[in-house]
């Protein structure tokens, strides 16, 4: 059979080719390290600290993931003084803490590092990469108590791991009531009859902020139609059980700052979600009844990080679903600020309550927004 023979080209095609080739990966690499990736300077968003090839991104991305600055400067919780909503890359801004947290070996106790984790957590490295290793566990843990007993019992000390907390029994959790130091929910684990806990969203007050738990689901459109939703910042899980007394599920979001909120609240009969301000909510859209929110949600938050927040909660809930803003806190020069944000999402109003707080002198001028809204049976838009 005839072949042709091999086309040889000139040593000039050769050199040309190669040129080419070299021209073409420079200017690759021109543009993916050039600011060209990021927002101009005079972007009203700040810039994302990523890595030189990441390519072009909405400007919805860098709102979105900051930094922020935090409204009163440095948190000595956080040890920050900004909030990096959590996607994944602020990991690499905490890499001495991030080195530790992965410093193990494989197949074996992970460290006992609880602390570490929920502070890299606090700092916007959520999710946090997953270990091979095996958690601490209660020494001697005992069988937990059945439901519906659960619900209003304080759990056996024995099945709690203490290490990470500065109290090492529900005893001294529930006695910080009578000191003078500042702790979350500093009476939520009192489960006893004559505690304020009890008390909370089902006994009427003559403060119209405060709505009760039965006056809520009154509201709902068709009556009944309430079976699920979350809690958000479900402190001792109160709430959560309480809804459950009337047939609602909850899951109630928490995270363990100086004292197990999750073991308490899971040991109740709720399910705790461990999960940061900010977080892309775990639920798909369309979905909840009911989201409630006490505390959590407040003048702390970036208040670019805050729409975010309530555009997420307006995401997750259904057509006619519930989300109940409860004691929202901020000072009275906030206001107008912080209506426009909770206006903006586009709920409409069912209740809507605006009153002083109190119980820190007038002279603060701090204030509480109490709202319950509904998402609308059709699009807001």
């Amino acid at each position: 059979m005839d072949t042709k023979p091999p086309h040889h080209f000139p040593l000039q095609h050769h050199l040309f080719y190669i040129l080419l080739l070299l021209s073409s990966n420079l200017l690759t690499f021109y543009l993916f390290s050039s600011s060209h990736y990021y927002p101009p300077l005079s972007s009203p968003f700040p810039s994302s600290p990523l890595p030189s090839t990441t390519p072009s991104l909405p400007s919805e991305y860098y709102a979105f993931t900051g930094p922020h600055k935090l409204p009163f400067g440095h948190n000595p919780r956080l040890d920050s003084s900004l909030l990096n909503p959590p996607l994944a890359h602020p990991c690499l801004l905490s890499s001495s803490l991030l080195t530790t947290f992965l410093s193990y070996t494989v197949n074996s106790s992970c460290p006992d590092d609880e602390p570490l984790s929920q502070k890299l957590l606090l700092r916007g490295c959520d999710p946090l990469p997953i270990r091979r290793c095996r958690p601490a566990s209660p020494k001697n843990p005992v069988t937990p108590l059945p439901y519906p007993g659960s619900l209003w019992a304080t759990p056996p000390d024995e099945n709690i791991h203490w290490s990470a907390y500065t109290c090492k029994s529900f005893k001294c959790l529930i006695d910080r009531i009578k000191t003078r130091s500042f702790d979350d929910c500093k009476d939520c684990f009192d489960l006893s009859a004559s505690s304020r806990e009890v008390r909370r969203w089902v006994t009427p007050s003559t403060n119209p902020l405060d709505f009760t738990i039965d006056e809520v689901l009154s509201l709902a459109k068709p009556p009944g139609s309430i079976r699920i939703g979350l809690d958000l910042g479900g402190g001792s899980g109160t709430f959560a059980v309480r809804m459950r007394e009337r047939n609602v599920t909850m899951v109630a979001s928490t995270l363990n700052l100086n004292g197990p909120f999750s073991n308490f609240i899971a040991s109740r009969g709720v399910i705790p979600l461990y999960i940061t301000v900010g977080k892309r909510l775990p639920f798909f859209d369309n979905t909840l009844d009911i989201v409630h929110s006490m505390h959590v949600l407040s003048n702390w938050i970036p208040t670019v990080v805050l729409q975010f927040v309530l555009f997420d909660v307006y995401r997750v809930l259904r057509p006619g679903g519930l989300f109940w803003l409860d004691h929202f806190f901020f000072v009275e020069g906030q206001l107008e600020e912080y209506v426009g944000v909770i206006e903006s999402v586009g709920f409409a109003k069912l209740k809507w309550e605006i009153g002083r707080k109190l119980d820190r002198g007038a002279e603060m001028k701090e204030m509480y927004i109490s709202a319950l809204l509904e998402k609308p049976l059709k699009n807001s838009w």
